[in-house]
């Protein structure tokens, strides 16, 4: 499944992370996962006010509205780090036409995925 990440950031604003969207635990934790990944990678991690909306790109389960579908498992920690990343100038803001596979680990390397046909 494609994932669509969607990202707000307000500088101003106290440190926080907000995962809207249905997000289980697994991707509600990812806000720390990713926090990591980007600390161990010698990046900087974007101070202020973080919301983020991990979503399936549509069409897919019927057509449902994509903030009607659960989100499951921690798949969407790399595109919500290249997201947090493209907000705060470390990566090209254009990322509209981007792909990223592999999971991310807690020290900033990523990990084949297993099941992926070219």
């Amino acid at each position: 499944m494609i994932v669509q990440v969607e990202a707000d950031l307000n500088p101003y604003a106290l440190p926080f992370v907000m995962m809207v969207g249905l997000p289980d635990a697994a991707v509600k934790e990812s806000a720390e996962r990713v926090r990591a990944a980007i600390f161990n990678s010698d990046l900087l991690y974007p101070r202020g006010r973080l919301t983020v909306n991990p979503r399936p790109e549509p069409p897919c389960r019927g057509g449902l509205a994509p903030a009607d579908l659960r989100k499951e498992g921690p798949a969407y920690d790399l595109p919500i780090a290249a997201a947090l990343l493209a907000l705060s100038g470390q990566l090209p803001a254009e990322l509209d036409e981007v792909l990223f596979v592999g999971e991310l680990s807690l020290d900033g390397t990523l990990r084949h995925v297993e099941g992926i046909l070219p």
